[in-house]
């Protein structure tokens, strides 16, 4: 099987996506963020000092999938045309499981913006919380779905 980001020197490069078709490409990723039951309540009602912890979060995840080709170097800058985040409190497992769709038409897909969207989703819940519990763990950061290009569609057959 032939890498497509290594050049023939064997070093890292680009892929030139000019030659695809535009598609309607949508993804979908998941991940937590597990903390202690304190902080799952203080998040629920609203009283983490740093503010709104979700909405933050929600800003965040967003402006995350926006940034992702300038922190991940092999990722093509792409127009989203729609990034959602949504957010489930689970106080029985001490976690907030979060959900990111992210879409766009186009030559090259938009798993890592999905992805990416998650993962900062996460870590602004972590800096909004810090102060009070800095044993928070951020699990399970998957793609669940995408559609679109050449490959088509996958579906995660289990989590």
């Amino acid at each position: 099987m032939q890498l497509t980001h290594i050049n023939e020197q064997g070093r890292a490069k680009m892929v030139d996506v000019s030659e695809k078709n535009d598609t309607v490409r949508e993804a979908i990723a998941i991940g937590s963020i597990s903390m202690k039951r304190e902080t799952i309540e203080k998040i629920k009602n609203g009283s983490i000092s740093k503010g709104d912890v979700l909405s933050v979060a929600q800003v965040g995840g967003i402006m995350g999938a926006k940034s992702t080709s300038q922190v991940i170097p092999m990722c093509h800058p792409i127009m989203i045309s729609a990034c959602d985040i949504s957010f489930k409190i689970d106080s029985e497992n001490n976690k907030i499981d979060i959900t990111a769709t992210t879409r766009t038409v186009g030559k090259t897909g938009i798993e890592m913006e999905a992805l990416t969207a998650v993962s900062v989703a996460a870590l602004t819940i972590y800096d909004m919380c810090k102060a009070i519990d800095r044993e928070m763990v951020i699990n399970n950061i998957m793609l669940v779905r995408k559609s679109g290009g050449k490959s088509g569609i996958f579906e995660r057959k289990a989590l």
